[in-house]
């Protein structure tokens, strides 16, 4: 690589750095950031179980990262019906569920209900 190229590889880190890095992140990492803020949680697994879809009709050109399960204990649940934690949860990832996002599987409780 010449010095042009090296030197632009630096401006493109050095803008991403600058300008945030939400559009490189994973959906699995940009899900993971809006449910840890939002939620305040004290545990959260995001599994990408994508690849036991492939090949159905929902599923356009072979996508990555459709289908997910998450597991969240939050606070923030507490004296909320299952309803309305999985209409949280739902909320908070509406760009994603706009943008490719197919499915996901919630389990969501309070860290009482965890035994944490």
């Amino acid at each position: 690589m010449d010095h042009n190229g090296i030197a632009a590889v630096r401006r493109t880190v050095s803008m991403m750095s600058s300008r945030g890095t939400s559009a490189m992140l994973s959906r699995a990492a940009r899900m993971r950031q809006k449910l840890q803020s939002a939620l305040e949680a004290s545990a959260l697994d995001i599994e990408d179980v994508s690849y036991q879809h492939a090949g159905h009709a929902a599923v356009k050109d072979n996508a990555n990262e459709t289908h997910f399960n998450i597991r969240v204990i939050s606070p923030k649940f507490e004296g909320q019906s299952l309803v309305k934690r999985h209409r949280m949860v739902y909320d908070l990832l509406t760009d994603e569920l706009n943008s490719g996002l197919h499915a996901i599987s919630i389990v969501a409780k309070t860290p009482k209900e965890s035994g944490s």
